[in-house]
This record gives structure tokens, C-alpha cells and sequence, in this order.
């Protein structure tokens, strides 16, 4: 470590304080941020810390850092930095970052963070220039995932917006004008439930698709599957699920969700969970891909819970799922349609994987700039 950097305690870096108490009915009409242990909440007409400020959770979300530029109001659910002690407020929210208040938390007996704990951290930091320099550096990467963010945000909507107008056929492709006829799932597939195995069974053997992945993944591959179970190879081949199987969750609020086994099954053997209908393509009328895409429709979703049957939980069985009617277009639309949102997909995962790249990088600027083990001139 350079001679430049000093060693010190949190706490005189950066001495922290309670939020104050301030109630709804207490709250004027205002711009001042109101910050909480989760974030920017409310706005209120009166600011009791000015800014720059830094503020973090002491009980509720524990561990977020929040760089407050204006002048605000921070809950009594926070600690917010009452004295810098002339280091730059920017660059102690990012050294702050790297505090484990979750390991603080209920350290003494009492719930939340301790802040006379985290005053006496052991912590390095270097001059004024140097932090500000630091500062600017992991700012302009933050500003980049800002930005990732807000444009994987608008992608996101613009699919959103082609799966609505496309699916249901407000909107036609060009060179594409047949009739869409009406068609019922149980003519399109044969279905089969999942398997319920015994419990013993489950953290070995071949991957195991259960309903968590049927909801978060519109399109499965190996990689998306974490569990496993142990199965007879006899009950592997009566519940395997192959390139171009439909799989529905049929179960609760997102019952009629539906994921695609991906091609990039073809090699893994994987077998499909209880809460879990297989719908195996019996018909050339439906595209694979397309079925991944066409089946999230809101129609399909809302007759599927119309059908849903049980007193405390809803429960979509395979009768339910072959009455299920939905609009057809011929194979080749489908695959005009399905094209188009794939490649939506693919524009979207290119973003989110460059975010996540990103965010990994910046992890490893902070460790390198904020213990000196990198230097900005």
C-alpha cells in the first residue's frame, strides 16, 4: 500500500447517524427525496440532511449503499453519513459498498445494524484527489449499466408490445394474409403430468425441471436446470422431456405459464416435475418455436385459470389444457412470427449477458481501486 493512503476507522471516515421519523400524515407536498433502507421512496417539502449525502439500510433492506446528490430526508429506518471528515461523499459511498453490514446485523442482540460496530471497521483511504479519481471511474461505469439498463428495459416492452400485437393477429406480417383458424390444444399435443417422486430421491440423478423454471424461462436449456432427481431409467424414458416438448406450470397465480424445451436438450436427459403438464407435439399444424411464443398468449392464459379448479389452490389438469382453444395461423406465419421474436430474444440476451459482464468488472474495479491495488494518475 502506498504511503499516500492512510489507515483509519470507518467511523472517522465517515461517521454515521439514525434517519429521523417522519410518519405519512406528516408529509408535505414537496420535491425532497424521503430515502429509505430500500431506496427512493416518497418526496416531502422539507430536508433535514443536505447533500451529497450517502445513506444505507439499518433495519428492513440491509446493505445497500444510496448516493443521494440533493439535499433529503433519510427514515429512521436508515444510517446516512452525518460527517465526511473532508473525504469525497461519492467515493465513501462506494467504500461503504464494500462493508458487510449483513454480518453487523443483530451483532449486539438488537435488530439491525449497529453503527458503533461499523465505526470501528478497519478501513485504508487514499487523498481527496485520489478518491475523486476513484469516484469518477466507478461512476462512468455505473452510468453504462444505467444506461444497459434503461435500453434492456425499452427491449423488453418492445417485444412485449410485438408478442401483443402479433400473436393474437392484430398485426400481420408482411406477405402473410390466410385465415387463422381455431384450434384445440388437446388436437395439437398429447399431454402427460409430472413425476412425484419420493423425496429421498431428489439432489441426485439426471436434471429435473420443476415449475420455477417452467415461470422464469420462456425457453429451456440444461444450463437453466439446477435440480435433479433419481429415477428408474423405465420412468426416465415416461417422463423425459425431448427437443420441441411444451411444458405448463399448473398451478396458482401463474398457472398457464409455459416454457419450450430448447434444442439444446437433445443430449441431457431431463425429466419433468409434478406441478408440471408435458405437452407433446402430435401434429405438423404447430411449430416448435413458435409454440414457445404462441402459447404465452393472454388468451391461453385466461382461459386456463377460468378452468382452474380447487378450493384453495387452482389446478389446471390435461382436460383443462386440451379444451383450451387458440387462433393458428398457417406453419409458415408462425415461423415469420416466431423468427421475430427469437431474434428479439437473442437482441435481448446479448444486452442483459453485456450487463452482467459489466457488473462482474466493475466488482473487480472496486476491489482493485479501493484497497490500491490499482492507481489512477
Amino acid at each position: 500500500m502506498s504511503s499516500e493512503w492512510r489507515r483509519s476507522t470507518l467511523g472517522r471516515v465517515a461517521t454515521l447517524q439514525r434517519g429521523y421519523d417522519l410518519p405519512h400524515r406528516k408529509r408535505t407536498r414537496g420535491d425532497v427525496p424521503v430515502v429509505t433502507s430500500s431506496g427512493f421512496g416518497d418526496t416531502h417539502g422539507v430536508a433535514v440532511v443536505k447533500g451529497p449525502g450517502v445513506v444505507t439500510g439499518r433495519y428492513g433492506t440491509i446493505g445497500e449503499v444510496f448516493y443521494v446528490q440533493a439535499d433529503f430526508w433519510p427514515l429512521n429506518t436508515t444510517l446516512f453519513v452525518r460527517d465526511f471528515h473532508g473525504n469525497d461523499p461519492l467515493f465513501v459511498s462506494y467504500l461503504l459498498r464494500t462493508v458487510d453490514f449483513q454480518s453487523h446485523s443483530g451483532k449486539s442482540g438488537v435488530p439491525g445494524v449497529n453503527r458503533n460496530d461499523i465505526h470501528e471497521l478497519a478501513v485504508q483511504v487514499p487523498s481527496p484527489d485520489e478518491q475523486r479519481r476513484i469516484a469518477a471511474a466507478l461512476s462512468d461505469v455505473d452510468a453504462l449499466l444505467a444506461k444497459l439498463d434503461q435500453l434492456i428495459a425499452k427491449k423488453r416492452d418492445l417485444k412485449q408490445a410485438a408478442m401483443q400485437q402479433l400473436l393474437p393477429g392484430h398485426l400481420r406480417l408482411a406477405g402473410h394474409d390466410e385465415p387463422w383458424p381455431r384450434a384445440r390444444l388437446g388436437d395439437l399435443f398429447d399431454f402427460r403430468n409430472g413425476v412425484n417422486a419420493d423425496k429421498r430421491a431428489y439432489g441426485r440423478g439426471i436434471q429435473f425441471i420443476n415449475v420455477l423454471e417452467v415461470i422464469t424461462r420462456p425457453h429451456l436449456t440444461a444450463d437453466h436446470v439446477p435440480g435433479r432427481v433419481l429415477l428408474a431409467r423405465g420412468m426416465q424414458e415416461t417422463f423425459a422431456v425431448r427437443r420441441g416438448d411444451v411444458l405448463f406450470n399448473r398451478t396458482s397465480e401463474t398457472q398457464g405459464e409455459v416454457a419450450l424445451a430448447s434444442a439444446y436438450i437433445d443430449d441431457t436427459p431431463m425429466v419433468f416435475g409434478g406441478f408440471v403438464i408435458r405437452g407433446r407435439p402430435k401434429a405438423q399444424r404447430l411449430d416448435a418455436l413458435y409454440a414457445g411464443y404462441g402459447l404465452r398468449a393472454p388468451e391461453v392464459r385466461q382461459q386456463l385459470v377460468a378452468r382452474g379448479q380447487g378450493a384453495i389452490r387452482s389446478n389446471v389438469g390435461q382436460a383443462e389444457l386440451s379444451a383450451v382453444e387458440i387462433r393458428l395461423p398457417c406453419v409458415r406465419e408462425q415461423q415469420s412470427i416466431a423468427a421475430v421474436l427469437s431474434d428479439m430474444d437473442t437482441e435481448l440476451a446479448a444486452l442483459e449477458a453485456r450487463r452482467d459482464k459489466t457488473r462482474q468488472l466493475k466488482q473487480g474495479m472496486m476491489q482493485a481501486l479501493l484497497t490500491g491495488r490499482i492507481r489512477l494518475t
